[in-house]
């Protein structure tokens, strides 16, 4: 009995449960720091992801050229909601226009956003900031004309136009509005004037003759 006391009693032996406590924790000193070395890399990586996310974001302006509060008839009464027009550009060639609907004027801010994100038209600037050509847009009845202008003009439109051209990087041009005064229809009507718009260069590669022939 005497031995079988001697052996299960765990005071007699010297630094029996010392060896195990400090082997542990140079076993595990590592593997903390290699943990706190993959969360930092985390963390790196998701702060520069949220760097480039965000210099993505500041490069696009968004303007609301309107916010109307509309209704759909439904089985049992009408559902109101919110309806946003908004213009996107970088102003560097770069314009789109959006609509969106939601519940709250926020969310319709939003969807149009990414709506006018989705359907961004790429327009060709000349040295001065102008537009190469004369351009004419339609969309429903609205009619939109755009032409260039000389350095100093500015820009002489109105309403939604304006906003498009603006957000566009356009800083001289002439712009009339012809036909309906509808924002949406004469927002779109510009992108469609903005994407009609060729350089001199590309009209002469589609039609097959040099360039100086065009100027002549």
């Amino acid at each position: 009995m005497t031995d079988s006391n001697k052996q299960s009693n765990p005071k007699e032996v010297s630094g029996a449960s010392d060896v195990p406590a400090a082997a542990e924790g140079q076993q595990q000193q590592p593997q903390e720091q290699r943990r706190g070395g993959g969360r930092g890399g985390e963390r790196r990586g998701g702060r520069r992801g949220d760097r480039r996310n965000q210099e993505r974001d500041s490069e696009w302006q968004e303007r609301v050229v309107q916010i109307r509060r509309v209704s759909k008839t439904v089985k049992g009464g009408k559902k109101m909601s919110f309806r946003a027009i908004v213009v996107v550009g970088n102003e560097r060639g770069q314009v789109g226009v959006g609509v969106g609907k939601a519940g709250d004027v926020i969310g319709a801010v939003r969807k149009g956003v990414a709506d006018g994100k989705k359907h961004l038209v790429k327009v060709p600037l000349t040295r001065h900031s102008s537009i190469p050509t004369l351009s004419n847009g339609r969309d429903g009845a609205a009619s939109v004309l755009i032409r260039p202008a000389a350095p100093g003009t500015g820009v002489i439109a109105g309403g939604s136009i304006r906003t498009v051209l603006e957000l566009a990087g356009i800083k001289n041009v002439l712009a009339k509005r012809l036909g309906s005064k509808t924002p949406l229809n004469n927002a779109r009507a510009a992108m469609v004037a903005l994407a009609g718009l060729r350089t001199h260069k590309e009209t002469a590669k589609e039609r097959g003759i040099s360039l100086e022939q065009i100027y002549s």
